[in-house]
């Protein structure tokens, strides 16, 4: 639409070239967030444009929004769920219900908290034969890639083997509970909410701990010293700690920062790395690059069990968009117990 203002002729975006969109103008408190309508993103090759249904909300939102992330986009939100509005090189059919992670969304573009988002085809896969409500596959993309990728492609993880999570009553926590235990591994789990400890077990963690430094005695009056495999979702408070609880030839994975973002002070490999363990990081801004391709985690096959009931992947809050300064406050508590989701 073209509008004369004086001399001068102004194109301006019509209804349909604009959207809604939750935006992120100044860093501090949920209060920042501001409702804003924006140009509507225009999907190039290699692109599919979603019409945002539900999107989760993650820590690493909670701390863009305060300026302590290294990379950060005014419009947020590293996943969503929706339906395909456009693909020009026709990866996916226009209406097909996806899910959309990462590929730079929140951070290098424009994310989920639009009502419309442009994705990268190799960060969207589509979802078929599912009755789930919006909210409900709004809880699993981030989640459910980033367990996957932790326990079969960085681990390795093998049926039989022993895991110790730390941080299972986190989202990706509970997710990788669910997994590991489905592929038949010995799991012991830690919280620091004691209340949580007979549901875990309930989920599937053969053994369940308070949360805590030095974990190395009570495990001993359990009779064990070492695990398998490790995935450290507590972050550098408990690295070193969570590297020496893990057998030579065994694997540490880091890929949660639920303690902080504090570094590891005075950290010397000399001194404080046990020999033969192999240490790793992940963070789930690869999910969809060439190394971690999307294709190869089954997040149909998961859909379906938890739609089958074999899984409670319900989110624990659902907000309204609307109340978006709501559920940053209930993020920030770190109270909510479980996955956050907010719907159109």
């Amino acid at each position: 639409m073209t509008i004369q203002i004086g001399l001068f002729e102004i194109q301006q975006p019509t209804m349909s070239e604009t959207m809604n969109a939750i935006v992120i103008p100044s860093f501090g408190g949920p209060e920042v967030l501001i409702y804003q309508t924006v140009p509507k993103p225009v999907p190039v090759l290699g692109e599919a444009l979603v019409h945002v249904r539900a999107f989760g909300v993650n820590h690493a939102e909670m701390h863009m929004r305060k300026g302590e992330w290294d990379e950060w986009n005014p419009i947020t939100g590293l996943e969503c769920v929706g339906t395909v509005e456009a693909c020009p090189g026709g990866e996916l059919p226009v209406g097909a219900k996806v899910a959309g992670v990462m590929g730079g969304l929140g951070r290098s573009r424009p994310g989920g908290y639009g009502e419309f988002v442009s994705v990268p085809v190799t960060n969207v896969i589509q979802i078929e034969n599912t009755s789930l409500p919006w909210e409900q596959l709004a809880a699993l993309p981030e989640v459910y890639c980033t367990a996957w990728s932790c326990l079969f492609t960085v681990l390795d993880l093998k049926q039989g083997e022993t895991l110790l999570i730390r941080g299972a009553t986190s989202t990706i926590g509970q997710a990788a509970l669910h997994l590991a235990v489905d592929a038949g591994a010995i799991v012991t789990a830690t919280t620091r909410r004691r209340e949580r400890s007979e549901w875990l077990r309930r989920l599937g963690a053969t053994d369940v701990l308070f949360e805590q430094s030095d974990l190395d005695q009570p495990l001993q009056e359990k009779g064990r010293k070492h695990f398998d495999k490790t995935l450290n979702l507590v972050g550098n408070r408990v690295l070193i700690e969570s590297i020496r609880l893990t057998r030579a030839g065994g694997r540490m994975l880091q890929a949660g920062w639920l303690g902080g973002l504090a570094p590891v002070v005075d950290f010397n490999p000399m001194i404080h790395m046990e020999s033969g363990v192999h240490f790793s990081l992940f963070h789930s801004k690869v999910l969809g690059t060439p190394d971690f391709p999307l294709s190869n985690i089954p997040l149909q096959d998961i859909v379906q069990k938890i739609e089958n009931g074999a899984w409670d992947a319900k989110p624990a809050k659902v907000f309204e968009y609307r109340d978006i300064h709501k559920a940053h406050r209930m993020l920030d508590s770190h109270n909510a117990g479980g996955k956050i989701v907010v719907r159109h």
